[in-house]
């Protein structure tokens, strides 16, 4: 969808007028889905620009880094509610070398001086959540022109640093994956032990034997068996199984671990 482009110009160069963010600082949300056995990551595609980026933007003077990373998200994409952890904070020197900003606002016929607050270095704090990416209701801001789904190990080019974002954002999800799991609603309130294998397989990226798989799981003492689920068929009946609460956020969407730094 199109956005006006007078309207565009004039969202940009409000933007570009604000006294209200703080300095140096932004926030980057690594939105992960799945969905039939695929793990796609959430980009924004720049107006006039043959580039993509995650959903990102600055941080209010008086907002805290957790309430600016649900608000621009929301913002970028639409998509709110969601268990949303911080991973990691980016500083290289060079990671905003290739400067978009500068690129969009120079194709816009907009003028600003070289030592302008958003052409400085940035710091960002990354985001990132795990979701099923068939339930996003996603669309585009006034700054991008597409807001699409990709897989995550054939990204297009990316803005900044952002794909060494997704990959670490990656390596976060992979290493919390039980905490990640239990708290995405990826999974129906009941499910097989075949169902979660599966979720756990492609996001690792690997398999694993049935019998030890679920040996493992069990030990973690983080699910609680149900009934057997009878489907008319021939194959034994296998048990369905829920999250024990503690480990579920569904009633808590947005949940942080712990107090917030950089």
């Amino acid at each position: 969808m199109k956005t006006d482009h007078n309207k565009n110009i004039e969202t940009l160069k409000e933007l570009i007028d604000s006294k209200d963010f703080i300095p140096n600082v932004s926030v980057d949300c690594t939105i992960f889905g799945f969905h039939n056995g695929i793990l796609k990551v959430l980009l924004l595609k720049y107006h006039d620009l043959d580039l993509y980026s995650l959903p990102g933007g600055f941080v209010f003077i008086d907002e805290d880094l957790r309430h600016a990373a649900a608000r621009v998200l929301f913002e970028r994409t639409h998509i709110k509610d969601i268990f949303l952890e911080q991973f990691h904070t980016f500083g290289r020197l060079n990671r905003t070398e290739n400067n978009v900003h500068k690129t969009l606002i120079q194709n816009k016929g907009l003028q600003i001086p070289e030592d302008h607050w958003i052409l400085q270095r940035f710091l960002t704090v990354g985001y990132c959540s795990l979701i099923d990416f068939s339930l996003a209701n996603t669309f585009p801001d006034a700054f991008n022109e597409t807001c699409d789904w990709f897989e995550v190990d054939n990204l297009p080019s990316m803005a900044f640093d952002h794909d060494r974002i997704i990959n670490s954002g990656l390596e976060f999800l992979r290493h919390n994956i039980d905490t990640q799991v239990a708290a995405s609603n990826l999974l129906p309130e009941k499910f097989t032990m075949k169902d979660l294998q599966s979720l756990y397989e492609t996001i690792l990226g690997e398999s694993f034997r049935r019998n030890n798989f679920q040996r493992k799981i069990l030990s973690m003492n983080m699910l609680e068996r149900l009934e057997k689920l009878y489907d008319g068929s021939a194959n034994k009946a296998p048990y369905l199984y829920k999250f024990i609460e503690k480990y579920h956020s569904k009633s808590k969407p947005y949940t942080f671990f712990e107090e917030e730094t950089i």
